[in-house]
């Protein structure tokens, strides 16, 4: 199941059914290899992912710039790639190597799309971060408590320089991350709210694939007991 749920494509059907259709970004295509991709018949803007991988990702606002070649090379480097190798995070190994194409999404701010990323505990969340400022490659990560309370430790990423806004649709993010945590010991449900309508982005089983500290180090502690594994008898 884990399999299916980090995989970029199969993730939405799942997604799909318990929370509905108008929460999917829509998909423009599905490829086994970047030679299927018709880029005729995709529309001037889109992006390409490819499913099993991360940061296998191209941006394309205006097809008529789009270097072909570049987003070749790229892909078919993702494609080639497996990431349970890099540290042994089991659910992507045999996730099947494809590219899926989706339509450009971009918020109020006309260059991005804030992730608003929700740590669920057996269906309950208890915190989340905000990544902002991805699209001048210097990303800053914000954690906030399910009141919207700025959370004192950092992780990976310093804090942002400017201020950081609830979404108009924050209680129903918590709702549709709850709804899509429930019965896992631990999941990250990761969201968009995209000029007021929310959208889901993807479901993330080991954050940071569990090798990055939060500092201070007692927010380490204290976020890990909240995790509670099954009883070995």
């Amino acid at each position: 199941e884990y399999t299916q749920l980090v995989d970029k494509y199969e993730a939405k059907e799942f997604v799909r059914k318990l929370i509905g259709d108008e929460y999917i970004i829509p998909t423009l295509g599905i490829y086994n290899s970047f030679d299927e991709i018709d880029f005729d018949n995709l529309p001037n803007q889109f992006v390409l992912k490819t499913t099993h991988d991360s940061g296998g990702v191209v941006v394309c606002t205006n097809k008529s710039k789009l270097d072909i070649e570049k987003a070749r090379i790229k892909l078919e480097k993702s494609l080639r790639h497996n990431f349970f190798y890099e540290h042994r995070e089991y659910p992507y190994k045999n996730v099947k190597p494809r590219i899926i194409a989706e339509k450009y999404m971009v918020d109020e701010s006309g260059t991005e799309l804030k992730d608003y990323k929700f740590f669920c505990f057996d269906g309950k969340c208890k915190m989340l971060f905000i990544a902002t400022d991805r699209s001048i490659g210097d990303v800053k990560f914000d954690f906030f408590d399910t009141e919207f309370n700025h959370l004192p430790f950092k992780q990976g990423h310093p804090w942002a320089t400017k201020e950081i806004k609830k979404p108009a649709g924050f209680e129903k993010m918590i709702e549709i991350a709850e709804t899509l945590g429930k019965g896992f010991p631990h999941v990250r449900v990761d969201l968009y709210d995209i000029n007021g309508k929310i959208y889901f982005g993807e479901l993330t089983f080991f954050h940071f694939s569990g090798n990055v500290p939060f500092i201070p180090s007692e927010w380490d502690k204290k976020i890990g007991e909240w995790l509670k594994l099954p009883s070995v008898r």
